[in-house]
């Protein structure tokens, strides 16, 4: 068996100083080391030594199988790093190669038009408030003078989890809150999303709004015309007009539909604007006396103007875009377009 070993020894030096690859290698490990293996044989023969000679062979197999375990050890170990050296080399980067160029992100059209009418009125001297999406039917309606027998609450389709609980369906709640909470005179402006049951080229379930609310004791319709004037022309450029048109909303009285002369022809008639050369863009108004009184606010000291315009709207002027819907497609063709 002394001898048997000598040879195993001898051999395994021979071969493994020959592996080429891979292949041979795992050849040459179970040929050693299998499961009928040259080492491995001979460790079934020590039940037959002499139990004198035991030892002394015992540890000339563990010398000759620590010996060949290594061999593969270090053959395994220079082909990964053969491997890795050709891999770094296949991969390596020819930093003076021209670059492929890298196309500049830009904001969504709906966020960057909520950016620029927070900036006009922020400059205006407003400040910007914001409230739960999920609201209470009392902000939602009752506050703003919508009671549950109210029929201005058909006007709106909601999205309701309970009696008493909805996805807001105006902005208009977060300044019920805000007049609990903040004392006159303020000027604030309200930014978020908002949901009805309405879906179609011109309306989206959820859709975005901003919405300001003025409270002083000496504001008039003749303060918002102006300050709206301001407003509009800051946002579609200096030569742009508005009108007013009577309308009705529960928050104000009286109430008012605006429009603007169209951003593309400048008041001329495109297709856009159906020829007409203005555009519906907001509804403002004097607030209700009751609305006031209803959150705390003396109306008899105090008057207070309202607005509030459809940010999604006012983004499709900018990207000549006709659907609403394409605004939350995520197509990333409009995306690049819009940019």
């Amino acid at each position: 068996m002394e001898e048997e070993l000598k040879k195993i020894q001898q051999e395994a030096v021979e071969k493994f100083q020959n592996v080429l690859d891979k292949k041979m290698l795992a050849d040459l490990k179970v040929y050693f080391l299998g499961k009928s293996g040259r080492l491995t044989a001979v460790l079934k023969g020590m039940r037959d030594v002499p139990n004198q000679d035991k030892p002394r062979l015992g540890a000339m197999v563990n010398e000759v199988r620590a010996l060949v375990e290594k061999m593969v050890f270090d053959a395994e170990e220079k082909f990964a790093q053969k491997e890795l050296e050709e891999k770094l080399q296949n991969e390596k980067v020819d930093i003076s190669l021209p670059s492929k160029g890298v196309k500049k992100g830009a904001l969504h059209p709906v966020t960057s038009m909520t950016d620029r009418l927070v900036d006009i009125c922020v400059n205006l001297g407003f400040t910007v408030v914001d409230g739960p999406e999920i609201e209470s039917d009392y902000y939602n309606f009752e506050a703003v003078n919508t009671p549950k027998s109210h029929p201005a609450r058909d006007m709106q389709d909601s999205f309701y989890f309970s009696e008493n609980i909805l996805l807001r369906t105006q902005t208009t709640a977060v300044q019920a809150r805000a007049m609990e909470q903040i004392k006159p005179p303020f000027k604030i402006v309200v930014p978020g999303k908002t949901y009805r049951n309405d879906s179609d080229a011109t309306h989206s379930p959820m859709f975005n709004q901003l919405e300001g609310l003025v409270v002083d004791e000496n504001v008039s319709m003749a303060d918002l015309k102006n300050m709206l004037s301001i407003m509009m022309k800051r946002l579609f450029g200096e030569d742009t007009m508005i009108r007013f048109r009577p309308s009705y909303f529960p928050f104000t009285e009286p109430s008012i539909e605006v429009d603007v002369s169209c951003p593309q022809c400048h008041g001329k008639g495109c297709k856009l604007c159906k020829n007409t050369g203005y555009l519906e863009l907001l509804g403002a108004g004097v607030v209700n006396p009751k609305v006031l009184d209803y959150n705390g606010i003396d109306s008899k000291k105090y008057k207070g103007f309202a607005f509030g315009i459809g940010i999604d709207r006012a983004s499709m002027l900018f990207t000549n875009n006709t659907d609403m819907r394409s605004l939350f497609k995520n197509d990333v063709r409009f995306l690049k377009q819009s940019r």
